[in-house]
């Protein structure tokens, strides 16, 4: 607690603070668009391509302005972001090589321009590395006031063409016919990364930024489908990494603030990749698991109606089980498995056990009849689907196929079983023992 009161009663550390959120909020709202149009080393580009205008800027004006150095930062990051354009739509270049190129020169070019400030006269109170690697200490209230009204900006307009940005990351063809500039749209919202970009860079710095605009928005991704809550997540995201860097950095002595507020937001992003609830690793595994099970007492259970049905026609039946060699033969399954889910099964009242094996139960005779009815009326389906008509679903999960189909086709199916003997012939219509 005395911790956290120190860090709200300190000046300076308020006015970080407030430009670390800042930052955080308006780079996660824009990266969430940077991230579903397949733009997400875009703003790493920006990031390096902004060094150059920085320079001139100071060289022009020989005075540390952050609103000066934001104009040339946007005016640098432009002429790149247009020249990445033009070269993918223009030559044979993919755009990822058109990045690399675009990166590579324009930082170093603001390596050179930085090397001759230094060597300069002024160059001690140019400042240009806080650019380059970031040292949100630097920052002053006029910093975080330019900071605060470009950011407000950044994410007012992100409100009012919310629905035109939309359109613009998932179906742009689709704008384009009904008549919106999509050209237009791609420039401005362009021009916000830009400058989402270039508000970062004495925070985070050049080397740095690219992660602020991406792994918020990624972080998110992993929790939602919709896009509204998307950017909502990834603003609560970006601010709550820039409070937990600014946090973490102000209690460690000579801890630089811009690479902790990176690796919180990392962390984050990790806490996503493993517990979100659809996405999420944990949950994936736990889906994975459940459907391993189901599909191995499913196959089971087919498997002892069909090795009953067969004994049924061969003989007059035989009180012997069968064996898990025999249930292993008919489908072929983990034997580690088999024998768990076959536990499983007799814990359930399914399957009994017998001598020398297991067989169905009442009830398990029931359940498997369905299965086995449903597998075989699959199998009919997909043998005569061109004739019995289209229909649309998942053909990898095979469900109840009774419930998609219309009652004509339902018995045409039956029809077509009949003919070629595949109509189940066990089933318990209660009395008497399986």
């Amino acid at each position: 607690m005395d911790s956290i009161l120190m860090l709200v009663s300190d000046p300076n550390t308020r006015w970080v603070l407030a430009a670390c959120v800042l930052l955080g909020l308006s780079s996660g709202v824009l990266g969430c668009f940077a991230l579903l149009r397949k733009h997400s080393l875009m703003g790493d580009a920006v990031a390096h391509a902004a060094l150059p205008g920085i320079c001139i800027a100071f060289m022009l004006y020989g005075t540390k302005s952050i609103l000066l150095f934001m104009i040339g930062a946007i005016i640098s990051g432009l002429i790149a972001s247009s020249c990445i354009t033009y070269i993918t739509k223009n030559s044979r270049i993919k755009e990822d090589t058109a990045l690399g190129l675009v990166l590579t020169v324009f930082f170093g070019f603001g390596i050179v321009l930085m090397t001759i400030i230094q060597q300069s006269a002024q160059g001690n109170q140019s400042g240009m590395d806080s650019f380059l690697f970031g040292k949100a200490a630097s920052l002053v209230g006029v910093d975080v006031q330019v900071m605060m009204v470009v950011a407000s900006i950044l994410l007012i307009v992100c409100w009012l063409l919310f629905k035109e940005f939309k359109l613009l990351s998932f179906d742009p063809g689709f704008g384009r016919g009904l008549g919106m500039p999509m050209g237009v749209l791609n420039t401005v919202l362009m021009l916000l990364i830009v400058i989402a970009v270039v508000i970062g860079l004495q925070a985070v710095g050049v080397v740095l930024m690219a992660a602020m605009l991406i792994t918020p928005a990624i972080a998110a991704r992993y929790w939602t489908e919709r896009l509204d809550l998307m950017i909502i997540l990834a603003g609560v995201f970006g601010g709550l990494s820039g409070v937990l860097g600014t946090y973490v950095s102000t209690l460690t002595s000579n801890m630089p603030t811009g690479p902790v507020i990176v690796l919180a937001a990392t962390a984050m992003f990790f806490i996503s990749l493993i517990f979100a609830p659809r996405r999420g690793l944990l949950m994936k595994m736990l889906r994975l698991t459940r459907l391993r099970s189901q599909v191995a007492r499913e196959n089971l259970l087919q498997s002892l109606y069909d090795l009953e049905e067969k004994g049924q026609q061969n003989s007059a039946g035989s009180p012997d089980g069968h064996t898990l060699e025999q249930l292993l033969a008919w489908r072929p399954i983990s034997p580690r498995t088999a024998a768990s889910t076959l536990r499983h099964l007799v814990q359930t009242g399914l399957v009994r056990e017998v001598s020398q094996g297991y067989r169905l139960t009442d009830r398990g005779l029931e359940t498997a009849y369905k299965l086995t009815l449903n597998q075989r009326m699959w199998d009919i389906f997909l043998m005569y689907e061109s004739k019995l008509g289209g229909y649309k679903f998942n053909r990898d999960v095979q469900g109840d196929l009774a419930a998609e189909l219309s009652p004509d086709t339902l018995e045409e199916i039956r029809r077509l079983l009949l003919v070629h003997q595949l109509q189940p012939t066990l089933r318990y219509e209660g009395g008497g023992s399986s």
